[in-house]
């Protein structure tokens, strides 16, 4: 069974940084496409990185040059180094994987960036 733990979140000012991290179970992060998603209140959840088996990165614009997605194939890990947060930055960010034709969830992990 497919888990994914996120870990990392918290609460930075505007500028600082925050190192996300999705541990999971049964998959091998290396030989699938893993993402970070985040999704505020009411709204839909919005990919912010994505990074395939073959190792290329995705990014939302409005991330593009602060924020990092990397896989730890030792620790079984995919992470996200956010730099230069904004306080527009601040949600619940989610862990991604797709097994077959099923979507898999971590429970999220609350960012928050006070201005």
């Amino acid at each position: 069974q497919v888990q994914l733990v996120e870990s990392g979140g918290g609460l930075v000012q505007a500028g600082g940084s925050l190192r996300l991290s999705c541990a999971a179970s049964g998959i091998i992060v290396r030989t699938n496409t893993m993402g970070w998603y985040r999704q505020a209140p009411g709204k839909r959840r919005d990919l912010v990185a994505r990074i395939s088996s073959g190792g290329t990165t995705n990014y939302a614009d409005s991330v593009k040059g602060r924020f990092t997605i990397s896989r730890d194939n030792a620790k079984n890990t995919v992470n996200l180094q956010m730099n230069d947060l904004k306080p527009e930055d601040t949600t619940v960010y989610y862990c991604n994987t797709k097994d077959g034709d099923v979507d898999y969830w971590g429970q999220g992990t609350q960012v928050t960036v006070s201005s």
